[in-house]
């Protein structure tokens, strides 16, 4: 019994090997690959693109708007209170919240709506309310449904190219 805990115990205390991560050409890289939760994962990305870019324009560059924008993305996703009327070929989302919740969701929903609509071809219109914003979307039921409005926001490989803009002092939603 004791040859068993010794055995068990030099095992759970030495380091796990196979939970490494791997670079594109298969070699094992050293050391944590995560920079932190994913706001700062996406700074850091950004960071290091710009730092890696001898065109950087070092004076237009406003990581701050790409923060607020990171902060306006958790806001949305983790405090916003969706209502849905679903109806024949789509439905309507009603996207709730008060304060800085609210002002991601003015900010988010309405600049979102037309990469939607481009990416899937469905109608896609926005609509303003007291609280809120309401997403109306028609077209493939079923996935609409399945996806609900958070999995609809995530839609389109926008994301990248506009924190990119974003954080070289653009403005990606005129």
């Amino acid at each position: 019994m004791r040859f068993i805990f010794l055995i068990l115990s030099l095992v759970l205390a030495t380091p796990t090997f196979a939970q490494h991560s791997h670079t594109g050409d298969g070699h094992a890289m050293a050391g944590p690959q995560e920079t932190g939760q994913s706001a700062f994962a996406a700074l850091s990305e950004i960071v290091t693109i710009l730092r890696n870019d001898p065109k950087t324009d070092w004076s237009a560059v406003n990581i701050a708007a790409l923060q607020q924008h990171l902060v306006d993305m958790d806001l949305l996703t983790t405090a916003a209170e969706v209502d849905v009327t679903a109806y024949p070929k789509g439905a309507r989302f009603e996207v709730r919240g008060t304060g800085r919740v609210l002002d991601a969701i003015k900010a988010m929903v309405p600049a979102h709506a037309p990469f939607l609509a481009a990416e899937t071809g469905w109608s896609i219109t926005t609509e303003e309310f007291g609280d809120g914003v309401a997403l109306i979307v028609s077209g493939d039921e079923t996935q609409i449904h399945a996806l609900g409005f958070f999995g609809m926001m995530t839609i389109g490989a926008h994301h990248q190219e506009h924190h990119m803009m974003l954080a070289k002092g653009g403005t990606p939603h005129n």
